[in-house]
C-alpha cells in the first residue's frame, strides 16, 4: 500500500479579519515540511486546523488532503493525523507499557509482544512496569514517540517537540524521530522557531512573517 501525501490547498487563515497565513504545500510521504515563524506567526494555528481543533474565533478555509481524500470537516479522531507536543503528554495514571499499549489499534494481535518489542526498540527494554514520572524527559519523548508510531498514523503533526529537551539531547532525539518518520513513510508537518530543528528535518521551510 502506498503511503498517502498530504496536502494544503489553498489553506487561508485569519483572526478578526487580518490574515495568519495562505499556504499550498504538498507534503510526500516520509517528507517533513517545516513551517517557521515567530510567536503569533500562525504557526500552531495551522497545526490545529490540520489536526482539528482549531478554536472558533479563527475564520479558515481551504482544504486539508490526506492520501487524495479532504479530511478538512473530519473530527479530530477520524482524521488518522498523529500528534507529538512539547510535553511528551504520557498518562500518568498509566505504566510505560500501559501508555504504549494505550497507542495501539483495537483488534491488535498480540499486544503484550508488540508493547515489548517497541521497548527494545527504542531502548528502553525491561521499563514497562516503570511509572513514566521516574523516566528522563528524553526517556519520556521516546515513549511518546513510539506510542504515536503504534498507533498507525497516515500523517504526523509536530509541536516544537524538541524545545523542553537540554541541548546535548535535543540533536539526538531529532535524528529519532525524523528517522523513524521517514522510515514510516509518513508525511509530516513540524510548527517551530529552531532553525536546528528544520536543518535535522532535512525537508523544505515555509517562513511566516
Amino acid at each position: 500500500m502506498t503511503a498517502p501525501c498530504l496536502e494544503f490547498n489553498q489553506v487561508h487563515i485569519a483572526l478578526q479579519g487580518r490574515t495568519l497565513l495562505a499556504l499550498d504545500a504538498r507534503v510526500a510521504p516520509g517528507e517533513v515540511l517545516t513551517v517557521m515563524g515567530p510567536s503569533g506567526s500562525g504557526k500552531s494555528t495551522l497545526l490545529a486546523y490540520a489536526a482539528g481543533f482549531l478554536a472558533p474565533a479563527f475564520h479558515a478555509s481551504g482544504q486539508v488532503l490526506l492520501g487524495g481524500q479532504d479530511i478538512t470537516a473530519l473530527p479530530a479522531e477520524r482524521r488518522g493525523i498523529g500528534l507529538l507536543f512539547q510535553d511528551p503528554l504520557l498518562f500518568p495514571h498509566l505504566s510505560v507499557a500501559g501508555n504504549l499499549r494505550f497507542g495501539l489499534p483495537r483488534g491488535t494481535q498480540d499486544k503484550s509482544a508488540r508493547v515489548a518489542a517497541a521497548l527494545a526498540d527504542i531502548g528502553l527494554a525491561g521499563f514497562g512496569d516503570r511509572d513514566p514520572a521516574t523516566l528522563s524527559g528524553g526517556q519520556q519523548s521516546r515513549v511518546a514517540l513510539m506510542r504515536l508510531l503504534l498507533s498507525a498514523p497516515k500523517a504526523v503533526l509536530l509541536d516544537e517537540p524538541f524545545s523542553k529537551l537540554d541541548t546535548t539531547l535535543r540533536h539526538e532525539m531529532r535524528q529519532l524521530v525524523f528517522g523513524r518518520l521517514r522510515d514510516a513513510g509518513l508525511p509530516s508537518l513540524l510548527v517551530t522557531h529552531d532553525h536546528a530543528d528544520a536543518e535535522d528535518a532535512g525537508g523544505r521551510v515555509i517562513e511566516l512573517s
